[in-house]
Parts: C-alpha cells; sequence; structure tokens
C-alpha cells in the first residue's frame, strides 16, 4: 500500500519534477510553452499542486534561469579552473564542457539566448552570463603567465567560437571534432599540445555522442 508520501508525491510531484518538465518544454517549444497546465498534464498531476513549489508562473521562469545559471556558468567556471600542468591541458578541461552535457548542455544554452530575445530580464542574465565565463577563461590564461590583454583576447576567442557554434546550431561528428581539437588549441594558446593531454582528454570522450555542437 502506497505511503503517504508517494500519494502526496504522485498528487503533487516535486519541485524539481516541475523544473524538469518545464526545461523539456523549453527545449521543444520556447518559453511561451512553459505554461502550468501544460506541465501539469505532463507530469500527470493536479495542476493546483503546482503552488506547493512556485508561488506563480513568473517563479517557475526565475527557477529556470537560476538552474541553467547553475549547470552551464558554474559549470564552465569550474572547468577554467581545474588542475592542469599546462595551458593546453586546461584548455582541454574547458573543452571537456563541449562534449560532456553534465558540464555544459548546448541545446539548454540556445534556448536561454532565444528566449533572451524576449525578455529583457533573461538578457540581462545572459549578458552576465557572458560576462562571467570570459572572466575566468581570462584569469585561466593569466594563471599561466598571459598578459591581461592577450589572456582576455585568447579568452573571448575561446568562448565567442563555441558561442557561434550554438547559435548556428552547427552539427559535427564525434570524430570530426576530435581531429579538429589540437588545432584549436594550437590556435587559442598559441602552443601544440602534448600527446599525452590529447589521449587523457580522448580517453574522457570515447562514450560521448556521435554527433555534438
Amino acid at each position: 500500500m502506497p505511503s503517504g508520501t508517494d500519494r502526496d508525491t504522485k498528487w503533487k510531484g516535486s519541485r524539481d519534477a516541475w523544473l524538469d518538465a518545464a526545461f523539456e518544454l523549453l527545449l521543444d517549444s520556447g518559453v511561451d510553452s512553459v505554461r502550468i497546465l501544460p506541465l501539469a498534464k505532463r507530469l500527470d498531476v493536479s495542476r493546483t499542486s503546482f503552488y506547493w513549489f512556485f508561488k506563480d508562473r513568473d517563479a517557475l521562469l526565475d527557477a529556470l534561469i537560476e538552474r541553467w545559471r547553475e549547470k552551464n556558468t558554474q559549470g564552465l567556471v569550474q572547468q577554467t579552473e581545474a588542475y592542469a600542468e599546462s595551458i593546453t591541458e586546461a584548455i582541454l578541461n574547458v573543452f571537456d564542457c563541449w562534449l560532456d552535457h553534465a558540464l555544459f548542455d548546448s541545446q539548454l544554452e540556445f534556448a536561454m539566448r532565444s528566449w533572451a530575445l524576449q525578455s529583457d530580464q533573461v538578457a540581462r542574465a545572459v549578458d552576465a552570463a557572458d560576462e562571467a565565463r570570459i572572466n575566468a577563461l581570462t584569469h585561466m590564461f593569466e594563471r599561466f603567465g598571459y598578459a591581461p590583454l592577450a589572456a582576455n583576447v585568447r579568452g573571448r576567442t575561446i568562448y565567442l567560437t563555441q558561442i557561434g557554434y550554438i547559435s548556428m546550431k552547427t552539427q559535427e561528428a564525434l570524430e570530426v571534432r576530435m581531429q579538429r581539437i589540437p588545432a584549436y588549441v594550437e590556435i587559442f594558446t598559441g602552443q601544440v599540445p602534448q600527446t599525452r593531454e590529447l589521449q587523457r582528454f580522448q580517453a574522457r570522450h570515447v562514450h560521448a555522442s556521435e554527433a555534438i555542437s
């Protein structure tokens, strides 16, 4: 026999379940589709149970922005701070973001940037995220002895290149991306990556999806 907690969860869902469903709708159909009734139907719960977790739709949208910030911005910043013996290894740590959705979700990033075209609030959040991410990349280069201006230009180049991939919805086979990685590292850093660094990077992504963005 289901416990009271099980019955409550079935009736109300959970905050994470509502957020997960909201993200699915955001990715599938854009922010205009993120509404309480469709979410309730998707979760097979009462519409009124939404208000156990969120004051209103705006509160849900605010929670979506915060979760995106925690996932993509924090994921990227943490990779810039990860241990590395060289700048080339540090760049490969950052490149993990483009191949591992657990660190940085490119599809979500595209959805948020599309949403920003309709919302000044989201546009400000995206601007703040861009600044934080570029600053983190800049500090990473400075850590390895690059002058501030050079560090900033290189960080911006890396970041804007990847945002270009995302905005254009560019798709590359994993094999193709892996072939290009050494040249990208050399262009971005001015240094040739060591074979052992590339081997460690490749080993981390042998199970990555075949098409990446």
